[in-house]
C-alpha cells in the first residue's frame, strides 16, 4: 500500500468564529487577501474567498465585532491551520466577549507537540495522530498557542507513532482514540462539558496500553 503524502493527510473542516476586525492584509497586486481577526483564542489571519473580497460590508471599520465562517485546512508537516472565509457578518459585542478578546491580545507563550514524520511512523498512523491533535487543540481553543511540529526520526521506529508533549513526556504506539485523554492530561480544561473526555476511573485496559510510555 502506498504511503500517504502530506496533501493526502490534510484535514479539511468548516469553521465559524467571532472576534474583532483588526484590518486587512494586502497581498500581491494590491489585493486584500487576508483578514486579521482577534478572538478569545488568539489572533488569526484568514484568507478571504474571491467572492467575499468583492462583497465586504461597506460599513466595516477597524474594531468592529464580526462573525466569520468558511473552511479550515490542517497541514500536518507545518503543524498549523489555514483558514479561508466564505462569509462575514457584523455582530453585536458583549462585555464577556470584550474581556476575553482583550486577554487574547496580550502576548501568550507558545508550546509545541512533536510528532515523528519519518516513513515508519507515517505507516503506523502518524498522519492520523496529527489530525486528532489538530481537532482536539482546535476544540479547546489552543490552535494558536500549541503547535503541532513534524520532526525527523525519534530513534524508536518500531514503536511508532511517536510523539513528545510540551513537558517532554514521550508517548509511543499512540492511537488516535487516546488523543483526547492526552490533551486533557496535559492541557486540563476548566469546563469539560464541551469535550467528551474520559476521566481516569473510566479508562479501560486498552486506553492504558495506548498511553504507555
Amino acid at each position: 500500500m502506498a504511503t500517504k503524502t502530506a496533501r493526502d493527510l490534510m484535514q479539511i473542516s468548516p469553521f465559524k468564529m467571532q472576534g474583532r476586525f483588526f484590518g486587512l492584509a494586502i497581498a500581491d497586486s494590491d489585493k486584500r487577501k487576508f483578514l486579521r481577526l482577534i478572538t478569545a483564542d488568539g489572533e488569526y489571519y484568514i484568507k478571504l474567498s474571491k467572492s467575499l473580497r468583492l462583497n465586504l460590508p461597506s460599513n466595516l471599520i477597524l474594531g468592529d465585532w464580526i462573525e466569520v465562517s468558511g473552511e479550515r485546512k490542517f497541514h500536518p508537516k507545518k503543524g498549523e491551520f489555514k483558514f479561508k472565509a466564505e462569509q462575514l457578518t457584523l455582530v453585536e459585542r458583549n462585555s464577556t466577549q470584550t474581556e476575553l478578546v482583550e486577554k487574547a491580545i496580550a502576548p501568550q507563550p507558545q508550546s509545541n507537540i512533536l510528532v515523528c514524520q519519518k516513513s515508519d511512523c507515517l505507516k503506523r498512523g502518524a498522519g492520523n495522530i496529527c489530525q486528532a491533535l489538530a481537532k482536539g487543540l482546535g476544540d479547546r481553543g489552543l490552535a494558536t498557542t500549541v503547535k503541532i511540529k513534524g520532526t525527523g526520526c525519534m530513534k524508536d521506529c518500531k514503536a511508532g507513532p511517536n510523539i513528545v508533549m510540551p513537558d517532554k513526556t514521550r508517548y509511543s504506539k499512540i492511537h488516535p482514540s487516546a488523543i483526547p485523554i492526552l490533551l486533557e492530561k496535559h492541557f486540563p480544561a476548566e469546563k469539560t462539558s464541551e469535550f467528551m473526555v474520559k476521566s481516569e476511573n473510566q479508562l479501560d485496559e486498552n486506553d492504558y496500553l495506548r498511553l504507555k510510555l
